[in-house]
This record gives structure tokens, sequence and C-alpha cells, in this order.
């Protein structure tokens, strides 16, 4: 995602390029995830977008959404654990450091992290990528 501010236009562009109807929930939504590279929840972003706004968003329309945009490959999910799910606006290999005190998630860079002995899979699969969460806490 481009770090500079898109205007509703460029927006509504790069949603037709993911085959996706560019309407006016979605619109705001990818607003708010394309002006910099982010990790938010669903309410982080239903804040975010009613904030913004005098025609309120529901929160079914922003889980969907959130959902349509990680399916079509525009954000991705990062499960951090069984009751927090992230959407990450950065779609390149990488991985987390997970916060459990601050409920922060940051970057860490696909070369800062390297895995080794790897499972044979199983009969009849492929590899489809593979992301680490090493979760941390304050000192």
């Amino acid at each position: 995602m481009n770090q500079m501010k898109k205007t509703n236009e460029q927006v509504a562009e790069m949603l037709k390029s993911y085959d996706i109807m560019p309407t006016q929930q979605r619109l705001k939504i990818a607003n708010i995830l394309c002006a910099e590279p982010c990790h938010m929840s669903a309410d982080q972003v239903l804040s975010a977008v009613n904030q913004e706004s005098t025609k309120k968003v529901c929160k079914a329309t922003i889980y969907n959404t959130l959902g349509l945009f990680a399916e079509k490959g525009i954000i991705r999910e990062v499960i951090v654990d069984n009751s927090k799910l992230f959407y990450d606006s950065n779609t390149s290999v990488h991985h987390h450091f997970y916060n459990v005190d601050t409920g922060k998630l940051l970057d860490i860079g696909e070369d800062e992290l390297s895995v080794s002995g790897l499972p044979v899979l199983p009969e009849g699969t492929v590899n489809d990528g593979m992301e680490v969460v090493v979760r941390i806490r304050n000192k």
C-alpha cells in the first residue's frame, strides 16, 4: 500500500483492479487501510471509519469488507491468538512481533527470520506460505 493519501478515484481504481465494486463503505474502509502501512483489528477499523464519517458503517459491513479485502489480497489476516485477528495492509512476505501487554503488532522483515526443519507435507498438499508470530511482553 502507498504511504501517501490516495484520492477516492485512486482508491476506487485500486478496488476495481482487484475486481471489487467500490461502494461508499468499501472506499471509506480502503482509505483507512491505504493511508499508511498498519495493523488494525476490525473494531479499530470500525472506530476509524465512523470517526471520519457522519453516516455510520455497521460492524457487519466492516467484517464482510475486511474478509473480502483479505480474500482478494489487498490486506492480510494475522491471527495472533484465538481471540485476536489483525488486518495488515502490508501484503509482502514478513512476520510479526505481538506484544501481549500492549496489543501492538510489529513487522519482522522476511530476511530477519529463518525457519528450518519443516516437516514433510501431507500427500496431495503444497506449502502456501508461512507466517511466524513471536509473542513478547514488556520487562
